[in-house]
């Protein structure tokens, strides 16, 4: 009798121990926050952004590379999914090209790149910091991706029109962008050409300097001949020439040599004619090189030098009002440095 009892405390006290480590158990998974970047839970399997609710589909370009394309409109049109981003899939590793304009949106494209392949986002390099390229970037950031951008990032960084534009985009694009979505700022700016290879596939990063924004950049997959180039190069418009110009000229006509296979811009398909999208940009630099060169050796201001120039064979391009006296500051002022 007494053994008897002995057994039955025991297998009470058992099963005690045996419903508190359940119980316990339950309550750590089913509470563990959100914000617990160590939980291995299946809460992390919840997304803390708000479900966009448009279409995005993986564009395939290249054996490796692909890309989404946002349809055309104003900022806000299309739950703000208006710009492009591409993705190249290695055997080591995922590179993006740019992050497109919510955490939602970016976090979407995850999901399609993981329908895809499950192996780590390594870099996301960033052709130019502004809005509907950049705020997807917390996202990646999350998935331990090192963010590369250009030199000048910073000009709009640290400006006012950067936080005023996060406000209004917190109130425009709610619940999509929000009181959580903040600027990444890069862990690595470039001032200069980079190569390096990922899973055996080779990319160049090309630095452009002041073009469409205050720093720009392009990434070229070399084994696939896939060019991403933000919003300096659209197919059959005015591009943006940027201020680093003599090498942005020898990079165009080492692409034509290559024979690029697709052109992919910033917003809108990619380019039909990628060749020819390439060689209106390089023809077009060389020409404005020539003229602004010779003001500079006639020692001519650039009003002076700018009236001077028949701009007829292009005047009538998408983009010239916009783009046109700009990209020949910018180049007059390159090739005063150039002189000195």
């Amino acid at each position: 009798m007494k053994l008897k009892n002995s057994r039955s405390v025991f297998t009470l006290f058992a099963a005690m121990v045996i419903s508190s480590v359940v119980i316990g158990s339950y309550f750590t998974t089913k509470f563990i926050p959100l914000s617990d970047a160590n939980a291995k839970t299946s809460v992390t399997e919840v997304s803390k952004y708000a479900e966009v609710d448009i279409e995005m589909e993986l564009v395939k370009v290249g054996e490796h590379s692909w890309y989404v394309q946002g349809q055309a409109g104003i900022a806000t049109d299309n739950a703000g999914f208006i710009s492009n981003a591409g993705v190249i899939i290695t055997d080591a590793g995922v590179v993006i090209f740019d992050a497109l304009g919510t955490p939602s949106l970016a976090d979407k494209l995850l999901k399609k790149i993981r329908e895809k392949t499950d192996k780590p986002i390594v870099k996301v390099i960033v052709s130019h910091y502004h809005a509907d390229h950049i705020y997807g970037l917390q996202v990646f950031k999350e998935q331990g991706a090192e963010i590369i951008a250009p030199i000048g990032v910073y000009e709009y960084i640290d400006s006012e029109v950067s936080s005023s534009r996060l406000e209004e985009r917190q109130f425009s694009l709610e619940p999509w962008v929000n009181e959580n979505t903040f600027i990444v700022k890069p862990d690595t700016v470039l001032d200069a050409t980079q190569k390096f290879t990922l899973g055996k596939v080779n990319f160049t990063i090309d630095v452009i300097g002041k073009a469409h924004s205050d720093g720009d950049l392009t990434l070229f997959v070399e084994n696939d001949r896939v060019l991403y180039t933000g919003d300096i190069i659209f197919e059959g418009r005015v591009p943006f020439a940027g201020s680093n110009t003599k090498l942005w000229l020898e990079t165009l006509q080492n692409m034509e040599i290559q024979q690029v296979k697709a052109l992919v811009p910033g917003h809108g398909p990619a380019a039909e004619n990628p060749q020819q999208a390439i060689t209106l940009t390089r023809e077009y630099l060389a020409f404005m090189r020539e003229k602004m060169g010779e003001a500079i050796e006639e020692m001519l201001d650039f009003d002076e030098a700018y009236k001077n120039v028949d701009w007829s064979k292009y005047e009538k391009l998408p983009a010239f009002e916009a783009a046109n006296r700009r990209n020949a500051f910018q180049v007059y002022l390159s090739l005063e440095e150039e002189s000195m």
